[in-house]
């Protein structure tokens, strides 16, 4: 399996409105608004390609606090909030990998691509929609449920000690 990764920018914003839309079956203006406007950290982001230069995996990183993604958890949790706030993390927003690629190490090297400028961040903010199949796969790295609500369940992957202390008290 011959690819390479890189590092994204705002010019593969339409790219990852059309993955998106075709993944998920979003509406293409709902993508490109979230891509618009939920602060993607494009340098964090990584793209595979394959030995044509064709895009066989996307790992979009975005900046976007919790509750940008659940404002369930302002009136429910505001504690948890406050707490996972006070701390400095980063959220993973998309993470699709090409049908024929899936199964094989692509996702693992994408995440491992990261793992340097990872140190700077307590842990990663995880939102994974109820019907996906990735629970489970987060839950192999180590990431744990904080919260959920009607869409989506959100996990925490700790990456520091003091991710990893408030992961044990979840």
């Amino acid at each position: 399996m011959n690819y390479r990764l890189q590092r994204m920018t705002s010019a593969d914003a339409p790219l990852t409105v059309q993955w998106m839309v075709r993944q998920y079956g979003f509406s293409p203006a709902e993508v490109e608004d979230w891509v618009a406007n939920l602060h993607f950290n494009w340098p964090m982001s990584v793209k595979a390609v394959d030995a044509e230069g064709e895009p066989i995996g996307l790992l979009n990183m975005s900046d976007y606090r919790i509750e940008e993604e659940t404002q369930l958890i302002v009136s429910e949790q505001p504690q948890l909030l406050a707490r996972l706030n006070a701390l400095r993390y980063i959220a993973v927003f998309s993470f699709i990998v090409a049908d024929p690629y899936r199964g094989t190490r692509l996702n693992y090297d994408m995440l491992i691509n990261l793992k340097p400028d990872l140190q700077a961040y307590d842990f990663v903010f995880i939102p994974v929609m109820h019907h996906l199949k990735t629970h489970t796969y987060w839950q192999r790295w180590g990431a744990v449920e904080f919260y959920r609500d009607p869409m989506s369940v959100y996990y925490l992957l700790p990456l520091s000690p003091v991710g990893k202390q408030v992961a044990q008290t979840l």
